[in-house]
């Protein structure tokens, strides 16, 4: 063979072999199939984490994440993905939004934990099987403190509580809520819902019932200090009635354990406290007409501000009515029932979501992706 050609099948085999090619004397490799990056946020017994996820690698439909604790991490909700947990062991997979990945493409998801002792950062990740090399985890600590920057949607605040109810698998709502109402209960339900759902495939359903003792509510306790924020999204199918309705309930222990309740009167979204029945904004023409309907057959995001100072602000579709404010500064039509009480400073110790009719009024809502948190939280 001529020494030309035995040089060319030399270099044919080494590419064709393909372990190394060196260009520019530098090793030159092939992309990983997948990149992920870790961040957790922590505190004492917790943290949250968001989970970024690029797929390198043929395009896809549907996608499993995988990974194992060394620790005792144990995760209690996620959002973007349904997360879940076997011993150690570790999948996250795909809801029906975020499922397709092109080469190239990327998405990411997020889910609260509970841990004790260290809470090393995995280091096994895969995508659909594939291990998975990409940019270093990064481990981020903190420590829970009330911030003016709110996170990125679909992210869980530091220190807040998180629920898209992916994981619910029973009928009724369970792990962090209790089915009930305070005083009295009848017809209205609440159940787990698989055929809507905001993100995901879940959500809670109330079928919320006319009739004053058909209360029908799902509930937490709540422990933030200072500042209490709520967000969550809500779907509905019936106008707000003229007559008094709640779809939020928060236990005040500084008001004799009576409610301070989020719903509507005169068609338009109000606040009520139980104790003197005050509303807000004042149910005349003009301070009803400082509020708005809340929009039925599609999702709305509902967020609130409960300041333990005396302040109440509250969002919709993250535009804040100016009807529903409590800030010290008296606004005729709106705040003159709410400010007759001086010394007003709301501790809440829970918050129930559904329904409660004090006469007309039949509705069904449902329920999805609610944060409780004490800093602000986005739609």
């Amino acid at each position: 063979m001529p020494r030309l050609s035995r040089v060319l099948a030399v270099l044919l085999a080494c590419v064709s072999v393909g372990a190394l090619v060196l260009i520019g004397g530098r090793a030159a490799s092939a992309a990983p199939a997948c990149l992920v990056t870790y961040q957790p946020n922590q505190w004492s017994g917790g943290f949250t984490a968001n989970v970024g996820v690029t797929n390198n690698g043929a395009p896809v439909t549907a996608w499993t994440v995988t990974w194992t604790y060394t620790g005792s991490q144990q995760i209690t909700s996620g959002w973007n993905a349904d997360v879940r947990q076997t011993g150690k062991q570790v999948t996250a997979k795909n809801v029906a939004h975020n499922g397709t990945l092109a080469t190239g493409g990327s998405t990411q998801f997020g889910f609260q934990a509970t841990f004790s002792g260290t809470n090393d950062t995995p280091v096994d990740f895969a995508l659909n099987g594939v291990a998975c090399n990409g940019q270093p985890p990064t481990t981020t600590t903190t420590t829970t403190t009330t911030t003016t920057t709110p996170p990125q949607p679909g992210t869980c605040p530091t220190g807040a509580v998180c629920d898209d109810f992916e994981r619910q698998t029973g009928t009724s709502p369970s792990g962090l809520w209790t089915v009930g109402a305070a005083n009295c209960t009848g017809t209205g339900t609440v159940s787990v819902d698989n055929a809507v759902a905001h993100g995901g495939s879940r959500s809670v359903r109330v079928d919320g019932k006319a009739g004053y003792c058909n209360h029908a509510f799902f509930g937490t306790s709540v422990t933030t200090t200072g500042v209490l924020r709520v967000r969550y999204f809500l779907r509905h199918t019936t106008l707000l009635p003229t007559s008094h309705v709640t779809t939020a309930a928060l236990k005040d222990s500084a008001d004799g354990g009576r409610d301070l309740r989020f719903g509507g009167q005169n068609q338009a979204l109000q606040w009520n406290r139980e104790s003197d029945d005050a509303t807000l904004p004042a149910q005349s023409p003009a301070g009803v007409a400082q509020s708005v309907p809340l929009p039925v057959n599609q999702w709305t995001c509902v967020e609130f501000e409960v300041d333990r100072a005396g302040g109440l602000r509250t969002w919709l579709d993250s535009r804040e009515i100016a009807g529903l404010k409590v800030d010290g500064v008296p606004t005729p039509d709106v705040d003159q029932q709410w400010l007759a009480r001086s010394n007003w400073r709301p501790s809440p110790v829970d918050l129930r979501l559904g329904w409660e009719s004090y006469g007309e009024g039949a509705d069904t809502l449902w329920f999805d992706d609610v944060v409780i948190s004490g800093s602000p939280i986005g739609c």
